[in-house]
């Protein structure tokens, strides 16, 4: 640990049910304001039913959209879904004082979820090739960044008791017929509530954060 990472803690925001593209528009706002001394956030929360067409997103992806709204944003990657029942793990994070390049940080968030599926017994795997997180041979987190000014927003999307029907419409990620999971269709019956918690500490660790604060007001329990 880097003596700048000494004292590293985070702000967790937990903002419950939010549409999408406000939230979006808030990671970008904060990212363009924040100064070097600003400290990392992380944001945990649901969406309702939208698809989101990252920057190499080709039109053929998006099959039968019908009444899912589409929104064309700034991350890297291709088209995917966000619905209620999805954790979204946005992580407003500058690179440049936390350490990894974007390579790493990516592999790291990766790492986080893996462990977080390890210590409910299921065995799951990074792709160099396909960044995510998979159980056999399904995805059941998908990974997007922006960066800019060394500084990340955008994040990860782990699946957990949703309707996973709407993938059909798409090809997740780009990929034609690429099967998607769930924790729920997995055996795991825990509340996105209790696997949001585990998880965050799982990142925490990831990431080389040693602490935590929430916003005034909010409780630790």
């Amino acid at each position: 640990m880097t003596a700048a990472q000494s004292d590293n803690r985070v702000l967790i925001r937990q903002r419950g049910l939010c549409d999408y593209e406000p939230i979006w528009r808030e990671m970008q706002a904060f990212t363009q304001r924040r100064q070097p001394d600003t400290p990392d956030e992380i944001w945990l929360l649901q969406h309702p039913p939208v698809f989101t067409l990252g920057r190499n997103t080709k039109p053929e992806h998006l099959l039968a959209p019908g009444e899912i709204p589409v929104v064309p944003i700034d991350r890297g990657g291709q088209v995917t879904y966000h619905g209620p029942g999805q954790l979204m793990v946005y992580t407003l994070v500058d690179l440049k004082r936390l350490g990894p390049g974007i390579r790493e940080f990516v592999t790291r968030l990766e790492q986080a979820v893996i462990d977080l599926l390890g210590g409910y017994h299921i065995e799951a795997y990074g792709r160099r090739d396909a960044p995510g997180v998979y159980v056999d041979n399904a995805k059941i987190a998908a990974l997007g960044l922006r960066v800019k000014q060394g500084c990340t927003y955008h994040g990860l999307a782990l699946n957990i008791d949703m309707d996973l029907s709407p993938f059909l419409r798409i090809n997740p990620c780009g990929y034609a017929g690429m099967a998607v999971t769930q924790l729920r269709d997995l055996g795991i019956s825990d509340s996105i509530e209790t696997v949001s918690e585990r998880f965050l500490a799982h990142l925490l660790a990831n990431l080389g954060y040693n602490g935590r604060e929430l916003p005034p007001g909010q409780s630790h329990e």
